[in-house]
């Protein structure tokens, strides 16, 4: 087949373990490993809300992991776009898109350019929504923080 050129996309916002093992995990299925980091932008279209972390600083962070040969700053939400670009022949996602209209509709899309798509388990436990919603309920209760941060001296 040649050489197998992976692509995984993500936010890769409040970097944890849930990232790391997704990207250790693409790295093994593939010769070359290109991590997409997606624009502030596009993930407060999708998300509605801007990452917690700038994206220079989530691709200077994914692009120090050793699994990932290159970081691309990923500006526009097509996919197929994406690949136009980079030239990548395996596409990695999370297992929470298989068998959804936006998954099967992507990994048709991929199908028809010869992109094999393969899904990674999810890692529910472990994700950057719940560390958000961590900080925002210690940040909503400036008095609890305070005797904690007393508590320390």
């Amino acid at each position: 087949m040649g050489l197998k050129i992976g692509y995984a996309p993500g936010a890769f916002d409040l970097f944890h373990i849930g990232h790391l093992n997704i990207l250790k995990h693409a790295k093994s299925q593939c010769d070359y490993l290109i991590a997409g980091v997606v624009s502030d932008e596009i993930l407060e279209q999708v998300k509605g809300r801007l990452p917690l972390v700038p994206l220079a600083e989530r691709m200077e962070i994914v692009g120090s992991i050793g699994y990932v040969d290159k970081v691309f700053a990923e500006l526009v939400p097509d996919k197929l776009q994406v690949w136009e670009e980079l030239g990548f022949n395996v596409f990695f996602k999370g297992d929470d898109w298989k068998g959804t209209p936006q998954g099967d509709r992507l990994a048709s899309a991929f199908s028809a350019v010869g992109v094999e798509v393969i899904y990674f388990p999810y890692t529910a436990h472990t994700s950057s929504s719940a560390l958000r919603t961590a900080l925002e309920l210690i940040n909503q209760s400036p008095e609890r923080a305070h005797r904690m941060h007393g508590a320390r001296r």
